[in-house]
């Protein structure tokens, strides 16, 4: 059965600086959190461009989640990214579609729509996980388009 969850937030920053993070798909140390639940140790890189895959280690996890980059538009600052391999937390499938929506020069608007299935009785173990992941990740771009400025 399949599941979604989906998260959004404004973050002090304008769409092109955020763009600027997220479509370097290879560099997300660049922007990731340290100190928290999720740290990343390091990160491998297969291919390049739509279709490559990061092969993220994190410290405490067995396996490395592989994320594969499906779909990047520029210009409509939206991507698409799947999990691929071994996947944590019962996750079966796992897809997801994130935008940037401009509000100003200086504040953009982070959507992101995850769609999963898991195994069963797992379902909220996995939504749970996959939304506190979001947030790590709205906190780590905010956080980088902070430094930046």
């Amino acid at each position: 059965m399949k599941h979604t969850v989906n998260a959004s937030r404004e973050i002090s920053a304008g769409p092109e600086m955020l763009w600027r993070l997220v479509e370097d798909f290879g560099n997300i140390q660049a922007w990731w959190p340290e100190g928290t639940a999720v740290n990343i140790q390091r990160v491998e890189l297969e291919g390049s461009g739509v279709g490559m895959i990061r092969h993220i280690f994190n410290e405490g996890m067995p396996a490395p989640v592989s994320e594969q980059l499906d779909h990047l538009d520029h210009d409509s600052l939206s991507w698409k990214l799947s999990i691929v391999g071994d996947r944590p937390v019962g996750l079966l499938k796992y897809s997801a579609s994130g935008v940037i929506t401009p509000l100003s020069d200086a504040h953009s608007r982070i959507e992101y729509l995850g769609e999963f299935e898991a195994e069963p009785g797992r379902e909220e173990e996995a939504r749970q996980f996959l939304l506190g992941a979001y947030e790590l990740m709205f906190d780590g771009l905010s956080q980088a388009a902070a430094r930046a400025a």
